[in-house]
Formats: C-alpha cells, sequence, structure tokens
C-alpha cells in the first residue's frame, strides 16, 4: 500500500471544512425560510408529492424546518461531524429522491426546499442532487478521518 502524498489530509480537512460549512448554511438557510413563512404553506408543498397522511404532513411542517436548523448548525460548529454528516446525508437522500419520484411521475409540484413557489425541475434536481454527492463526501471524509481523542 503505497503512502498518501504530503499535504493530502491537509488537502482533504480543506475540503471537509468547505463542504461541512457550505451545507450548513443551505441548511440552515433552508429552516429559516420556512420557518418566517406560515407553516401551511411549507404543509401544501409536502402534501402534494402524495405520500404522508394529513397528520403527519402537519407533523413534518411543524418539525423539518426545526431538525434543519439543528444539523446546519451542527455543521457549521462541527463537533459531532460523523452524525450531522450522516443526518444531513440521509434527510438529502430522502429529499432526492421524492423529488426524482415526482419528477418521474410528472408532477408538476412545488418542491417545498426553499419555501414556496419553485417547480421541481432540471435545475433543481441538479442543486439537490449535487448538495446529496456533498453530503455524502463530507460523511464519507468524516468517517475517514481519526477520531479526536477526549
Amino acid at each position: 500500500m503505497e503512502a498518501a502524498p504530503p499535504g493530502t489530509g491537509r488537502i482533504v480537512r480543506l475540503l471537509a471544512l468547505i463542504l461541512r460549512i457550505a451545507l450548513g448554511v443551505v441548511f440552515v438557510y433552508a429552516a429559516w425560510v420556512k420557518l418566517r413563512t406560515p407553516w401551511e404553506l411549507f404543509a401544501l408543498s409536502i402534501n402534494s408529492y402524495l405520500i404522508l397522511p394529513m397528520n403527519w404532513v402537519e407533523f413534518v411542517a411543524h418539525t423539518l424546518p426545526w431538525v434543519e436548523l439543528v444539523v446546519g448548525l451542527g455543521l457549521i460548529v462541527g463537533l459531532w461531524l460523523r452524525v450531522w454528516a450522516t443526518m444531513a446525508s440521509a434527510m438529502l437522500a430522502v429529499f432526492f429522491s421524492l423529488m426524482v419520484r415526482a419528477d418521474v411521475k410528472g408532477m408538476e409540484i412545488n418542491c417545498g426546499c426553499f419555501g414556496p413557489g419553485e417547480l421541481i425541475s432540471w435545475k433543481t434536481l441538479l442543486r439537490d442532487g449535487s448538495l446529496l454527492a456533498g453530503a455524502l463526501a463530507l460523511t464519507c471524509m468524516s468517517f475517514l478521518q481519526p477520531r479526536k481523542k477526549a
């Protein structure tokens, strides 16, 4: 097994820092937009996917923005990065798969990502797919880095 070139660890740490800050800002912004608009508008976006009963739609509309906020802040702070990166990856995988499902079914609906008024399109799929790829890369990097000892 060959040794990694000098400076590779530093490059990986820098890339992880950039990814975690960028993803954290995106999650905080998405939460902020949803929290400052009436929750019913977000509930309409969730309901348009036709996958949850109404009581679950309301629960998700009330809680998801707060979860996004906590995950975003966790990514920005960087403590327990494995937890936050894994949560971001899981959430983005669900969001992206639901958007792809809606697009394949020909559903012309709002994605709900950053509030109302954004139809699912190749642009939203590209954006969310890129966010998912970044989150998965960050998750892999967080598990490849040795854990810091207390």
